[in-house]
């Protein structure tokens, strides 16, 4: 499926694709990755603000979960939805609203006067979120030439993630400055400069055979469910209240998927592919066990080591620098030998990373206990993440290409989700946890080595599941074998996807 709109000048290629080493494909990247980084800027800048807001709106730590959880509630609930709207009125249209919607909610928070009101202007965040992050890279599989697009994804994935390392450092200089309010209320011009950048030079596209109604049942159900389990996890004495409700919505939300095809959220014809359904599963531990390192290491950095927030923050600008020096060639080397090695490695460092921070304690040295840890764990997000993200798109029909990054992102988030709802609580950080140092550190490190053992869990099923290389050209592609009924045709080539009906 082409964009409806012929790029211009020294862009264009044949059928309108745009080639990323052009000037106009560099600002299609540029308005992606400001876009979707703000998104992932928020997901970051915020905690190492949560002990000082925390003081200040007088929450405990469940408030502070839910300061976290409101907003990937939302976004993980609405994401697909997010992704069908674009795929129907057009990515740029929809990642557009979705900018403007998330600079007045971010504005919200600012100016939140207690934890129940900033609880809630979060909730509304993610709901712009969801609207612009599966635009984002929904613009780039359908706007880049097939060859660009792993190095585009890698790109992306590697700029945004600067975005989500650098949001502790930008979130404790602005809280030992300015406030805990700018922490929100910086997002009010990096959205005016999206909506610049977008509107001028990002091609529109849409999925022109598109049709039939919205999945709003199977929206609402997802977001519910998801709901349910949060607020069990969290909330102490709710567990069976919410737990049992939330699983039943859960599987309520896959009957009525499966049943209502083609008009469902989800697609069931993209899980027909094994590499995109494992992948995902990939995504879901992997994202959970990342979801509490985000959260947990810069509070304990304050909490227990005694960091100041700018120190706090940071730590984990070695995450940034490779990231945005690796991340690129990691996507490219994917395409090359294919993805399974190059992710699989990336996420046992990530698991060797976080093992090495549950040292981190009282009295913790910089340069001897933080570094180590976090310049391994920063090798391995480089060299997993743009594999992962291209591997997704690749596996996916371009059709469904808003549909498969917004189950992707929401695979993603709902592992941020659960693990930040659960894992605290079973490693003991409960109540005022936060304001006891010792307590703290306890927790902290029991949380890490359970996020290493999750990790390590990820690198095995991304070994065992994803074998072909999906990143490779067509004509390069080494055939898979694969059982097929017995009827009158041949078997799948494995560049044929299932379509749903």
């Amino acid at each position: 499926m082409a964009p409806s709109a012929r790029p211009e000048g020294d862009g264009a290629v044949e059928d309108g694709r745009i080639r990323l080493s052009s000037g106009r494909g560099r600002w299609v990247l540029a308005a992606t990755v400001l876009g979707s980084g703000m998104a992932m800027l928020d997901g970051t800048v915020v905690n190492v603000a949560l002990p000082t807001l925390g003081a200040q709106l007088d929450a405990g730590m469940s408030g502070l979960q839910w300061t976290v959880n409101a907003y990937t509630l939302t976004l993980a609930g609405l994401i697909l939805l997010g992704g069908s709207l674009g795929d129907r009125f057009g990515r740029r249209r929809i990642f557009l609203i979705g900018v403007v919607w998330f600079a007045i909610a971010s504005a919200l928070c600012g100016l939140a006067p207690d934890i129940e009101a900033l609880i809630a202007a979060r909730a509304l965040q993610g709901v712009g979120g969801a609207l612009l992050t599966p635009g984002s890279l929904a613009i780039i599989q359908s706007s880049f030439v097939r060859d660009d697009r792993p190095r585009a994804v890698g790109a992306w994935s590697g700029l945004g993630g600067v975005a989500a390392a650098v949001g502790p450092l930008l979130g404790g200089w602005l809280v030992e400055t300015v406030g805990w309010r700018w922490v929100f209320l910086i997002n009010l011009p990096l959205a005016a400069v999206v909506v610049a950048v977008a509107v001028r030079h990002v091609p529109e596209s849409r999925d022109t055979a598109a049709a039939g109604r919205f999945d709003v049942l199977g929206a609402v159900l997802a977001a519910l469910a998801l709901t349910g389990v949060t607020y069990g996890l969290i909330q102490e004495g709710a567990a069976l209240l919410a737990l049992v409700p939330g699983a039943a919505l859960g599987v309520a939300f896959v009957l009525v998927e499966m049943r209502r095809s083609p008009d469902a959220l989800v697609p069931t014809g993209l899980f027909h592919d094994r590499v995109f359904s494992a992948i995902n599963v990939v995504t879901l531990v992997m994202y959970a066990a990342m979801g509490v390192v985000f959260f947990l290491l810069v509070m304990e950095l304050q909490v227990a080591a005694g960091f100041s927030p700018v120190a706090a923050g940071s730590a984990m600008l070695p995450v940034t620098a490779l990231m945005l020096l690796l991340s690129a060639p990691a996507g490219e080397l994917a395409r090359r030998v294919g993805p399974r090695m190059p992710m699989t490695l990336g996420i046992l460092l990530c698991a060797a990373g976080m093992a090495g921070m549950s040292r981190i304690g009282p009295g913790a040295s910089y340069v001897i206990d933080v570094l180590p840890p976090v310049v391994v764990f920063g090798l391995g997000l480089s060299a997993a993440v743009a594999p992962l993200t291209a591997t997704v798109l690749a596996s996916a029909e371009e059709r469904y290409a808003g549909v498969a990054s917004g189950v992707n992102n929401a695979v993603a988030r709902t592992g941020g989700l659960l693990a930040v709802a659960a894992v605290p609580s079973l490693a003991g950080l409960t109540g005022d946890a936060y304001r006891d140092p010792a307590a703290f550190a306890s927790g902290f490190r029991t949380a890490m080595l359970a996020c290493a053992a999750l990790m390590a869990v990820s690198a095995v099923i991304a070994f065992l599941a994803v074998r072909r290389n999906v990143l490779a050209r067509p004509e390069a592609r080494e055939p898979e074998s694969r059982p097929h009924c017995a009827v009158n045709a041949p078997p799948l080539e494995p560049d044929d996807k299932p379509r749903t009906p």
